[in-house]
């Protein structure tokens, strides 16, 4: 099982803030970091220093690490232009030798929209299915030849469709491309989307019962339309509160403003033996890799008790 560091900025970070997290996610022997894409603070909080640009983050993090993996959960179809993305994210995949993914979804977050001018249209569906079918298509398409698309929302018109990433496409090794992650709790649309574009369908914050059955769904699409399930990696986020005794767990808790039997219940949470006791459950219902949401991003002796008492017995 990979375990990722997953943060979310937006509730108050700088960029030195996440490169000390990014750089303890290296050191400690975590698969990757990665982070939310939201310009607005989330509840009671200031959100102090504000936000960063998830894109810019990365791009700094592509210089300063050297093996860890990194992108977006997830990148809100609102907020970049297809074209745009598809050379900012190809950019980043140079500058970090080939080590970027790519989160998208269709957004939700209505406050941010309006805080920062961006367009929130009701409907937003049909711009996440264009945006993927042009980022993949822009990154695939062979050097020397051009891309054009003309759809609902977006018209490309002979793009040199460059530059490429360094990575080839998980879908197909003989184009370029990098990792796409696509996830959320739609029982139809989204599994099928998955099923057609994403390298891994993620669930973010599920009750954890209903993990079983959201892969069993995410499987059917796959078989619908000639894919092998086991090409698509399975994956969750959840809330991450560990600590050595009820004391420390309690103290973690109240840091992030949490009460401990919730996140008993919906999280990787309680003592070390606890956390592997879900994250082994959840392995053998299918899960291959768990993204672990860090909400106090100054407790990086959080990160190192998972790393030294949680990590070294799960399966690998």
């Amino acid at each position: 099982m990979d375990l990722r560091i997953f943060t979310e900025p937006q509730q108050g970070a700088s960029y030195d803030d996440l490169l000390a997290v990014a750089r303890a996610t290296e050191d400690l022997g975590f698969d990757a970091f990665f982070r939310s894409d939201h310009y607005l603070v989330m509840g009671d909080g200031d959100g102090l220093p504000g936000p960063t640009d998830a894109w810019t983050t990365l791009a700094g993090l592509a210089r300063e690490t050297s093996r860890i993996r990194l992108g977006t959960l997830v990148s809100a179809a609102t907020f970049r232009y297809p074209g745009v993305l598809a050379i900012q994210v190809a950019q980043v995949d140079q500058m970090s030798g080939g080590r970027v993914e790519l989160g998208l979804g269709a957004g939700w977050f209505a406050a941010e929209h309006a805080a920062y001018g961006i367009p929130f249209p009701e409907k937003r569906f049909g711009l996440l299915t264009e945006q993927l079918e042009i980022v993949s298509g822009l990154w695939g398409t062979p050097v020397g030849e051009t891309f054009s698309h003309a759809g609902e929302h977006y018209t490309l018109t002979d793009s040199p469709a460059l530059p490429k990433p360094v990575q080839r496409s998980p879908l197909d090794a003989s184009r370029a491309g990098v990792p796409i992650i696509v996830g959320g709790g739609g029982p139809t649309r989204t599994p099928r989307l998955a099923a057609r574009f994403a390298a891994e369908y993620n669930q973010s914050f599920p009750e954890v019962a209903s993990v079983p059955a959201r892969i069993a769904r995410i499987n059917e699409a796959c078989v619908e339309i000639g894919r092998d399930p086991g090409t698509l990696v399975q994956s969750v986020a959840l809330v991450m509160c560990v600590g050595r005794d009820e004391a420390e767990l309690a103290r973690r808790a109240a840091a992030i403003g949490r009460e401990v039997p919730e996140l008993r219940e919906h999280g990787i949470a309680g003592t070390p033996g606890e956390a592997v006791e879900r994250l082994t459950w959840l392995a053998e219902q299918g899960v291959q890799r768990v993204y672990l949401q860090v909400l106090d991003l100054a407790d990086l002796e959080h990160l190192q008790l998972v790393a030294d008492e949680v990590a070294p017995h799960l399966p690998r």
